[in-house]
């Protein structure tokens, strides 16, 4: 890029000031005008190339150019054609370089002063030119382009730029709007590049946190397994006691109606009465009457065994769900209930108390599966690092303000000073290998943020370790607007 110097003042006041003259004639480098350099027009724009460079060659407009001799006159009839209706202003070539420009904007103000075209009109256009007009080699990338188009063109834009070969011929001309409009496809494509980026990376983390949470849940199973046997044992048992009860008791109501229906039916007892009493007497003899008694007990233990298996798989559906991201009203007391359930068997193998201190909130605005992820991997975390037979978690959950903090603490071993600033880092745990994908608090941390919220966490080794998580009441809209 250059800039013709030489600059001269397009103010026409006083008149137009002398511009030192080139050493030779000027020339057009395409459609001749009428001036004496009409030869050299010719010479300089030389065959039509097969194939034009890349950067701005898409938008080089061959522009027919002035020589410095063309008369004032005859560059506002030329101005007036229909071939330069899109042009701000025309080039000025001196043996086939650029060496100035002629704007509407300085002829306007020539013609536009007292006698300016009888004073002006018969004097050379290169008395008027513009020598700082900007040059560009056709070959200059478009960003390139734009950026030094901000930089040299001043506002209001009165001038085209001119576009040269490497080795600065003169080639045509560049309109200041065509660049910006390429730069605006060229963002309008990166733009979709970068959103169909951003789409195929917000999938894989989908994906991601998906795999991390049926990972969790992986671990989980052995002992989920017997959280659901333990129930569904004894609904088995109460079920099969339940129907030798009610074997008992069928036979027992049909023994009786055979009695009932001989004393009943208005004629002759029939000659097998007394049998039928004495079979009556020997099943009500035999029949535990306590057994038949205690049914609806063993109905109602069976109910609740079914109910206790029922929330059981209700937890692990809500929490290995797919459609994790969707929002809705949730009580968060409700899901931490449901996390202590899924990890309780680890607690009860563990021998870990747990303190759950909850107090009355709203139901926020948030995605429950995802919160779901966050307290089970934290209450997991708990879990496993303690170590010795006085464990003790506590959940607490707490209205600060706009925000609903729930805590996690346990007193198991700790984590180590130089690991505190990476813990929520991908891929970083200090478990034994095959028993963490380093992901858990990463993507705990990443949930929390997506929900306008803050996670923090205090520790000292030997000591245990203390997690709170700060969601906002109304949700991830609400806090965003705060922080504005």
């Amino acid at each position: 890029m250059h800039i013709c110097n030489a600059p001269t003042d397009q103010g026409a006041g006083s008149g137009p000031p002398a511009v030192a003259r080139p050493r030779s004639g000027f020339f057009m480098a395409s459609n001749p005008l009428p001036s004496s350099d009409a030869a050299a027009t010719t010479a300089a724009a030389g065959p039509p190339q097969a194939a034009q460079p890349p950067g701005l060659s898409a938008l080089l407009r061959r522009t027919a150019a002035l020589g410095v001799d063309t008369p004032v006159a005859a560059v506002a009839d030329h101005m007036l054609d229909a071939r330069h209706e899109g042009l701000l202003s025309l080039p000025i070539v001196h043996e086939g370089r650029p060496v100035g420009a002629i704007s509407r904007y300085a002829l306007m103000r020539i013609f536009l002063m007292p006698y300016g075209r009888e004073i002006f009109g018969r004097r050379p256009i290169g008395e008027m030119a513009n020598r700082e007009v900007l040059v560009l080699p056709v070959a200059t990338p478009i960003q390139d382009a734009a950026r030094l188009i901000a930089e040299h063109v001043r506002s209001p834009i009165t001038e085209d730029f001119i576009l040269t070969d490497a080795d600065g011929a003169y080639l045509g001309t560049g309109v200041v709007l065509d660049v910006l409009r390429a730069m605006d496809a060229r963002l309008a494509q990166r733009n979709r590049e970068l959103q169909a980026a951003y789409d195929r990376v917000r999938a894989s983390q989908l994906q991601l946190i998906q795999s991390e949470k049926m990972a969790s849940l992986g671990q989980m199973v052995a002992g989920l397994v017997h959280e659901i046997n333990t129930p569904l044992g004894y609904v088995r048992n109460n079920v099969e006691m339940t129907r030798g009860a009610l074997a008992d008791a069928t036979e027992l109501v049909g023994a009786g109606e055979a009695v009932l229906g001989a004393l009943f039916d208005g004629g002759e007892p029939p000659a097998d009465l007394p049998a039928r009493m004495a079979a009556l007497a020997e099943l009500r003899g035999r029949i535990d009457a306590a057994a038949l008694a205690d049914l609806s007990g063993l109905l109602e233990d069976t109910l609740h065994g079914l109910t206790q298996i029922g929330e059981l798989i209700g937890h692990l559906k809500d929490f290995s769900r797919l459609d994790q991201a969707r929002t809705q009203k949730a009580d968060v007391n409700h899901l931490i209930d449901g996390a202590l359930r899924i990890v309780q068997h680890i607690l009860d193998r563990r021998g870990i108390e747990v303190v759950r201190t909850v107090a009355e909130a709203p139901a926020i605005d948030c995605a429950p599966a995802q919160i779901n992820q966050v307290l089970l991997n934290l209450l997991g975390n708990a879990a496993q690092a303690i170590e010795h037979d006085r464990g003790r978690i506590i959940v607490r959950t707490q209205v600060l303000g706009e925000r609903l903090l729930i805590l996690v603490e346990d007193n198991g071993k700790g984590i180590a000073a130089e690991d505190m600033q990476r813990i929520f880092d991908p891929f970083f745990t200090t478990k034994p290998v095959g028993q963490g994908t380093g992901l858990g608090l990463a993507i705990a941390h990443q949930i929390v943020e997506q929900h306008g919220g803050l996670i923090r966490v205090a520790s000292r080794p030997g000591v245990g370790t203390r997690f709170v998580v700060a969601l906002p009441l109304a949700g991830r809209a609400a806090a965003d607007g705060a922080r504005a």
